[in-house]
């Protein structure tokens, strides 16, 4: 931290240098998420009913990602590992709603403010409460201990909120949605609570912040890192009245209201490439799109949550496919050609490595990191990762790896049914190969018992790297 620190004036000299000398072409930057929203929930992916012409153009724009992983089956855990470039588990967010982004970890915002960025997070926080003295989870959330706002990580503008809050006329109280007319329970700006409610459209309302904040930094000719991380389709799903009627009318009331509700966050997404063009700035602006795990619904799509994993296993708070691959789609004109289609498997921890790369910025090698650059890629040439990827969720029980082909899963409190109708524990190892077989339907542990046991070496490593980190042995 002290050698992350002692840079920061060398580098804020070297950008003032930039533009000085008029040289300053560097790309923009802007992550973009839905909150548990499934890998089969867009037309590009085969939905045969949800409208995201928005999203699909932009798949067919850029570079499209068949196989990226959310790092955490949960919220939190996975937003974490993208601004950081490591597994959740490293500095102790094991689940949503737990803990805090420690201030020892180096999160993507202040690496790019210190090369000159203006830097804004729009939407769903979720790594630490907005006030010390208060969380609308409350009490056993802990404010005075897990108080860490966007500002506090690097954000020089920010507008958003601690926790989900209704995808439409958030601070309506409902049957869905007890908002309790607690304003801190919705959006802080800066640190200040919003005075007046806000009606509409919740994914229109994170993006009517956005754009002016991205508008300004290019009037001021200043390169922006830019995080809009929605809350559709995470309940309390409230439909998009518009697009209810005249998309879905002919689906049922909970399939209307989950559909329309990807469609106005699609509508968003459109919103956001169209004012990048109209600024003349899209082609130097790497904008990426992904959700932060799988579809809700405990086993099933049932209620309000239609969310849809396709053919794959598990939904969200599940280490099976399901749970954790997620929509991935890269657009940079000017860096990414279009119709880019990789198999290869990608995780959110790699967001944090490739902004690394494009900055030219080497992090001290202090610490672990669980993501590689994927600018390779851009070229058409391999990314070579260095070791298979690691899942690990405390709360669930589960452990997996995950590598080119094959994935181990690790269940360790599954329970097996006794003749008697008892149960016993349950520790059992699953080998699958995810290429062949997405829907891991085959168990081929005990024919391929070799990469198996390196698999398991392997996976017992890195819950004992993570284990190392959470106790502070990286700091």
């Amino acid at each position: 931290m002290r050698l992350f620190r002692c840079t920061v004036f060398f580098y804020c000299l070297l950008c003032c240098l930039y533009y000085v000398r008029g040289e300053d072409n560097r790309p923009n930057v802007i992550l973009v998420m839905a909150d548990d929203m499934g890998w089969g929930d867009t037309g590009y992916n085969g939905h045969p009913r949800i409208k995201t012409p928005n999203l699909d153009s932009m798949a067919e724009a850029g570079f499209c990602l068949n196989r990226f992983y959310a790092a955490g089956p949960v919220c939190s855990p996975t937003r974490g590992s993208c601004l950081t470039g490591r597994n959740h588990n490293r500095f102790g967010i094991s689940q949503a709603n737990k803990g805090h982004l420690k201030k020892e970890e180096i999160c993507l915002a202040e690496v790019f403010k210190i090369h000159g960025y203006q830097t804004g997070h729009f939407g769903k926080w979720h790594l630490g409460t907005l006030f010390d003295n208060y969380s609308g989870k409350g009490a056993k959330r802990q404010p005075e201990l897990n108080y860490m706002t966007p500002g506090m990580s690097g954000f020089d503008e920010w507008f958003s909120t601690e926790f989900a809050v209704a995808t439409y006329d958030p601070y309506k109280q409902s049957k869905l949605h007890e908002f309790k007319g607690d304003m801190r329970r919705g959006y802080v700006h800066n640190g200040k609570v919003i005075p007046q409610v806000l009606n509409g459209c919740d994914s229109k309302i994170i993006m009517d912040k956005a754009l002016p904040f991205i508008e300004t930094c290019v009037k001021d000719t200043k390169p922006f890192f830019v995080v809009v991380w929605f809350h559709a389709p995470h309940a309390p799903i409230v439909g998009h009245p518009k697009y209810m009627k005249e998309l879905y009318a002919d689906c049922d009331k909970d399939k209307q209201s989950y559909y329309s509700v990807i469609t106005a966050l699609d509508v968003q997404v459109g919103r956001l490439r169209k004012e990048l063009r109209r600024l003349g700035v899209a082609n130097n602006t790497m904008v990426c799109f992904s959700s932060d795990n799988g579809p809700e619904g405990d086993g099933k799509m049932k209620g309000r949550y239609q969310g849809s994993a396709s053919v794959l296993r598990g939904r969200k708070r599940s280490l099976y496919e399901g749970g954790i691959r997620v929509p991935g789609i890269i657009e940079w004109p000017d860096r990414v050609e279009e119709g880019m289609v990789s198999d290869a498997p990608m995780v959110s921890s790699d967001y944090f490595v490739t902004c690394m790369d494009i900055l030219g910025y080497t992090v001290a090698d202090d610490r672990p990191y669980d993501g590689i650059s994927l600018m390779p890629l851009f070229d058409g040439k391999k990314c070579k990762r260095g070791s298979n990827i690691g899942f690990w969720f405390e709360n669930g029980h589960q452990e997996a790896l995950i590598g080119d082909h094959y994935k181990l899963v690790h269940n360790r409190s599954t329970k097996r049914s006794r003749s008697d109708n008892s149960t016993v524990p349950l520790y059992e190892y699953e080998l699958y190969d995810v290429v062949k077989d997405p829907s891991e339907t085959e168990n081929i542990i005990s024919s391929e018992p070799s990469v198996a046991r390196e698999m398991k070496k392997e996976l017992s490593l890195f819950i004992r790297s993570c284990k190392k980190s959470n106790a502070g042995e990286d700091y």
